[in-house]
């Protein structure tokens, strides 16, 4: 297992932004995640899970505790039609493997970066498709340390949502049941959506991927876009210019910089159009307190 002591997590968000953690831990096997589950549950220590934070903000504050980040744990094998994948690998790189072995589901996944994990916590889906669609069972640890296996039916699995965002468990194995495929359409299709994908979202740029939940009836990019936001800046973060759904940072962003752009544009649309949008980036950690007696100090030697 790697530790790692008062690590700045600017490096592992896909946002380039985050404060440290008080300790950074990677475990490789199911039984470490237990015994940091177990640890943290019996001393009263905050413990907070990473995938591949893809879509999080981590305040500029950091976080307390120990971060246990899962991205070594990213085994796959196949057993007949069934594709048994770690919580740590990459959901894109799990609709390779189906690719590989010709089987067909999860072409929709790949342009999704988030981890497996991350996937099953938020029902994650693009261009029709969603998770919850070809899982048949996920293996988890509770906040109590005791590993369980859940059916799919168990999950309560709605729009970006899922049982795990509830009850705390951790994502330790998911067992994607799929169907047999032809390799070249399987193929063909995931090439089409690559390049919707391509087309329509701001790669080029550091984000949290979408920040919004769809709302009933309503496009969030198309809000954004209409109500004038588009291209708005605050700090070194903006709304794309590419597609107004995205934030990108432009401009070494901070956490604060997305936070305070993404209420900015809660307050407007809501101000507009009368719809609340919520969040599917998550956004965690502490805010960066200002430490004014040292500004103090440094404003007068300087």
């Amino acid at each position: 297992m790697i530790i790692k002591g008062d690590e700045k997590l600017d490096a592992y968000t896909y946002t380039k932004t985050g404060g440290p953690a008080d300790a950074l831990v990677f475990p490789v096997a199911k039984d470490e995640v237990q015994e940091i589950v177990k640890w943290t549950y019996d001393h009263n220590v905050p413990l907070t899970i990473l995938g591949n934070s893809s879509n999080v903000i981590i305040r500029d504050g950091g976080i307390r505790g120990i971060v246990m980040i899962l991205t070594e744990m990213n085994g796959m094998k196949l057993e007949k039609n069934r594709l048994i994948v770690q919580s740590g690998a990459k959901l894109i790189d799990a609709s390779k493997r189906a690719l590989y072995e010709e089987l067909t589901g999860l072409e929709f996944a790949c342009g999704i970066p988030g981890s497996v994990g991350g996937a099953v916590y938020m029902n994650a889906g693009a261009y029709g498709g969603e998770v919850n669609a070809v899982i048949e069972t996920v293996e988890v640890v509770t906040q109590q340390g005791e590993r369980k296996i859940y059916q799919n039916e168990d999950l309560e699995f709605s729009y970006r949502h899922s049982k795990i965002q509830n009850t705390g468990d951790i994502v330790l194995e998911t067992v994607f049941i799929l169907e047999k495929g032809k390799k070249e359409k399987i193929s063909a299709k995931m090439e089409e959506l690559t390049e919707l994908r391509t087309a329509k979202q701001p790669l080029e740029y550091p984000s949290c991927g979408s920040v919004f939940k769809r709302p009933a009836g309503y496009f969030t990019g198309k809000l954004i876009q209409e109500a004038g936001l588009q291209g708005k800046m605050l700090g070194g973060a903006q709304i794309s210019m590419k597609h107004a759904g995205f934030i990108v940072n432009v401009n070494r962003a901070t956490a604060t910089d997305y936070i305070n752009l993404i209420a900015h544009i809660q307050e407007i649309i809501f101000d507009v159009y009368e719809v609340k949008l919520e969040t599917e980036v998550r956004i965690i950690g502490e805010d960066l307190l200002f430490d004014t007696e040292k500004a103090f100090i440094e404003s007068i030697s300087s």
